[in-house]
């Protein structure tokens, strides 16, 4: 697993790049200070991990992940953040992230999310998902509506949790062993049920409700 490390603090990425050492298989083949730096720096060493900061000069983590996902549509982002907001959140797996983490919990998280990571599946620092149960569970108090996970039916769960974890419908389908236009109706059901609108919702609502960590 070859990983591009960039965050504009340089005491940051070494602690990064010490932890990520010690992982069997793991080579960190660069390090970027800003966000532009980063996307020279993918294009030039074609990695198959980036571990970005949200909040990088120049160009943020985010938009660098949106333009490298354009170029390089097999890499899998990490994304480092201060914030455990959703609307960071939101925008980050909307751009292509696979895992979230809180900085201040990286050194807990770092290694399970690159190995969650390098095999297809999402990655949330714990305190993430908490927040996100809580978020949406007040949410429901305050509207008078009631959670609608429980409308779903079996084969509906299985393709939300599938899509959840990163796979594609096609991948999806495969596991299941239907049809993709089987599971492009499962999809299109179970996201109007849940009234979810892309597949960043549906990883999102999986975290909430304990699905995918």
């Amino acid at each position: 697993m070859r990983i591009v490390l960039a965050d504009d603090h340089g005491i940051v990425r070494r602690g990064l790049r010490s932890l990520l050492e010690g992982e069997p298989g793991v080579e960190v083949v660069g390090e970027a200070a800003n966000g532009r730096e980063a996307l020279k720096l993918l294009e030039t060493t074609k990695p198959d991990m980036a571990i970005l900061d949200v909040a990088m000069p120049m160009l943020n983590g985010i938009e660098v992940t949106a333009q490298a996902m354009k170029a390089f549509p097999d890499l899998r982002v990490i994304i480092l953040s201060m914030y455990a907001d959703e609307a960071y959140i939101v925008r980050a797996l909307t751009a292509g992230a696979r895992a979230y983490l809180l900085k201040e919990a990286t050194e807990d998280d770092l290694l399970p999310a690159v190995r969650a990571v390098a095999i297809g599946r999402s990655f949330f620092s714990p305190a993430i998902s908490t927040i996100l149960l809580a978020d949406y569970v007040r949410h429901l108090k305050q509207r008078g509506l009631e959670d609608s996970y429980d409308v779903l039916s079996d084969r509906e769960k299985e393709v939300l949790q599938l899509l959840a974890e990163g796979k594609s419908n096609k991948e999806a389908a495969a596991v299941l062993h239907i049809s993709l236009s089987t599971v492009e109706t499962h999809r299109l059901k179970l996201m109007q049920k849940l009234g979810l609108h892309n597949t960043a919702e549906i990883v999102l609502y999986a975290v909430r409700k304990g699905i995918i960590c």
